[in-house]
């Protein structure tokens, strides 16, 4: 009897994750909503027809929350895991803008216009993302000056952030690469919920830098001698955030590196 209601509980489990992630969306838990930045800058009663609007799915890794073409519903954000924000050019190749860690809410200006979706969002790994549909933004973009201040703000980092991505792009420097694009998941404003140490593998970042595992391993630790970062279990701990930043950092000669293959999910 056991055996056959473990069966059955592993086989409903299974069905749950074919579906779609849309259809996988439930009500978000106390602590997940502490999670989200935004709810501490309103007003009581705009933080509770918010709350009630808030909810939330569990992404497998292969997920999209967002693609190309599709219309804005919901404005997104990640409460656990890691995303990436990436495009396809005309020769079918990947170019990936930004990884999304916790605490990070993304497509502001995709919301404010209601226009459809010009980039990817996927998981690398099972995360929690959360959404707030698009009208209920809309409504506390009307009536909340705590919350314009903060899509404000969001929107002028990432302007900044996308600008640094052209740059980081065109470095031949693969320990540069790394440094700028650990420093940009470190931005505290966008990305409040990662804290002094980002949980990533070097796979997932190779993903969004654009190298091997094996050349981000190299780039790790040579930062890690130079004092600016700690590798530890499950994750990277930064010591020194303006290094990561400076674009005079790691200026050592360096053999042209062909980027790896952009999978579509994290292996490891």
């Amino acid at each position: 009897m056991r055996i056959d209601g473990r069966r059955q509980l592993d086989a409903a489990n299974a069905m749950a994750n074919e579906l779609p992630l849309y259809q996988r969306r439930r009500d978000p838990t106390a602590a997940e909503m502490a999670g989200i930045p935004w709810l501490r800058v309103l007003e009581p009663r705009e933080r509770l027809r918010a709350a009630g609007a808030v909810t939330v799915g569990d992404a497998l890794p292969g997920d999209y929350v967002c693609r190309i073409g599709r219309p804005v519903t919901f404005w997104f954000g990640v409460v656990e895991g890691l995303l990436k924000m990436s495009s396809d050019n005309a020769q079918g190749q990947t170019m990936t803008f930004t990884g999304v860690p916790p605490g990070g809410w993304f497509g502001e200006g995709t919301a404010l216009k209601r226009e459809s979706y010009r980039y990817n969002i996927q998981a690398l790994r099972k995360s929690i993302v959360a959404g707030l549909p698009v009208d209920t933004f809309h409504w506390l973009l009307d009536h909340s000056i705590g919350f314009n201040r903060f899509v404000m703000e969001q929107l002028n980092e990432r302007l900044g952030q996308f600008i640094a991505a052209r740059e980081i792009d065109r470095m031949a420097n693969p320990d540069l690469r790394v440094a700028r694009s650990l420093a940009a998941l470190f931005n505290p404003i966008l990305y409040p919920g990662v804290g002094e140490i980002l949980r990533i593998t070097q796979q997932e970042l190779g993903y969004l830098v654009g190298l091997s595992r094996q050349r981000v391993n190299e780039s790790l630790s040579a930062l890690e001698a130079q004092g600016t970062i700690r590798v530890e279990y499950g994750g990277l701990r930064v010591l020194d955030l303006q290094a990561l930043r400076s674009t005079n950092q790691h200026n050592r000669p360096t053999t042209t590196v062909a980027p790896a293959a952009a999978p579509t999910a994290a292996t490891e």
